[in-house]
């Protein structure tokens, strides 16, 4: 099969590597790509927003399936245009990408199915909503209606900082037009689990289980980033968890959505709060995480594009129960220093060789270029490499990981020290 890929990020990255292993692929492409990834696809020069242009691309290259990284492409419709024009493709369509593209569908949508979230409500006047805060008090949770690139979230612990949260959205607009409606709603308290599932609509299989590290610094300090770090399994999200999950979160909404009209094929993703209450959904996702996701695919031992192809063709019952590594696996982010800020680009990084040398390591690229000319791999994103290691256990993954990490440098190299250690106190 010719397999395409869509995206530039980590997350993409670990997609084709882990593609490229499946006996079914025989030639990969990836639009735009990345330094790291044209080590395992070609990449070719179309963002991943370009849907007419990646339609053209898919179409002359006789793509037989196509593989869809970055929300923005699914809000677009990419797989609304690509099946109108007899394309297979993997991921929900544009009217099923409203559970990320909207926070204010999603929230409606899990009230009405009743799906457990936050106590929530929704504003488009920003005196209203800081009304609202003054009256209700803090902690509380600001968040952007719209897409913000995993930054529209803010947890406040004060008046002001709410206040300002609102400000910001709304009236400086610092997430454009994401933040016409800002969601406040309750401040849960608890373990954090991601919870991916792939789903034909009918049947939802469940993915290893994963937690994540949002804020930049050790200790869950600093600002939110788009992700500093993930582990999986997530010890917290036991059996019995895990099917309360899906049977309360996961099938609820599946169906909810097939209620309003609504055929949901892909990935699932659901942000989950565990609290003393039970399970409760922090926001869904219509795609792979990132960096949850290089942490889980190195753990699949099912055929990833065999998966996808049932997905897509409405017979994910035929796959059966998926197959994964007993061992662990940690991702630690490494990113230009100032990041979630402002940051530099194009700094040498050294050490990657050193790194991939070790067993059980992987070094996902995220923001990363290849100098053609010198062979050198310069930084150009935020989020630069995703240094992924296994281990028998979570600490014996952890201590692989921070080794390779070790290896590699570059200028203002930034990253938590304390990827997986919740999962040490459990």
């Amino acid at each position: 099969m010719r397999i395409l890929v869509i995206g530039s990020g980590g997350r993409e990255h670990a997609l084709a590597w882990k593609i490229a292993q499946s006996k079914l692929c025989d030639k990969l492409f990836c639009a735009p790509g990345n330094g790291g990834i044209s080590r395992v696809a070609e990449c070719v020069g179309i963002a991943h927003d370009d849907v007419s242009g990646l339609l053209e691309f898919a179409v002359k290259e006789r793509i037989d399936l196509t593989v869809v990284g970055p929300e923005q492409a699914l809000a677009a419709g990419i797989v609304d245009e690509f099946e109108r024009a007899g394309k297979k493709i993997f991921g929900p369509h544009k009217s099923a990408a409203q559970l990320e593209a909207s926070k204010v569908f999603s929230k409606e949508l899990m009230a009405k199915y009743n799906v457990p979230t936050a106590g929530f409500k929704v504003f488009d006047d920003p005196e209203e909503a800081k009304r609202y805060i003054r009256k209700n008090g803090v902690p509380c949770v600001v968040k952007a209606d719209g897409l913000a690139a995993g930054k529209g979230v803010v947890v406040a612990q004060t008046v002001a900082e709410a206040e300002e949260a609102v400000a910001s959205m709304m009236q400086k607009k610092v997430f454009g037009d994401a933040g016409k409606r800002v969601i406040i709603e309750e401040c849960l308290s608890g373990q954090e689990a991601s919870i991916l599932v792939v789903t034909d609509s009918r049947h939802a299989l469940p993915l290893a289980s994963a937690q994540d590290h949002k804020r930049v610094f050790d200790g869950d300090r600093g600002g939110n980033t788009g992700g500093m770090g993930a582990y999986s399994p997530a010890p917290a999200v036991t059996e019995a968890v895990l099917k309360e999950i899906m049977d309360t979160v996961v099938c609820r909404t599946i169906r909810g959505l097939s209620e309003e009209g609504i055929a949901y094929r892909g990935v699932l993703y659901a942000g989950i709060m565990l609290t003393p209450q039970g399970p409760r959904v922090l926001e869904f996702n219509v795609r792979f995480g990132d960096p949850e996701t290089q942490a889980i695919l190195p753990r699949l031992k099912t055929d990833l594009v065999e998966i996808m192809l049932a997905t897509c063709s409405g017979r994910l019952s035929d796959i059966g129960t998926l197959k994964w590594d007993s061992r662990a696996c940690v991702c630690v982010v490494c990113a230009s220093g100032g990041y979630p800020g402002p940051y530099t680009r194009d700094k040498e990084i050294t050490g990657l060789d050193d790194a991939e040398a070790l067993e059980g390591v992987v070094v996902f690229h995220a923001g990363t270029v290849l100098r053609g000319e010198t062979g050198h791999y310069l930084t150009s994103g935020g989020r630069v490499l995703g240094v992924t290691g296994m281990g028998a256990t979570i600490k014996e993954a952890i201590k692989e990981t921070y080794n390779a990490v070790s290896k590699i440098s570059f200028e203002g190299m930034h990253c938590r020290k304390d990827i997986g250690r919740r999962a040490l106190d459990l």
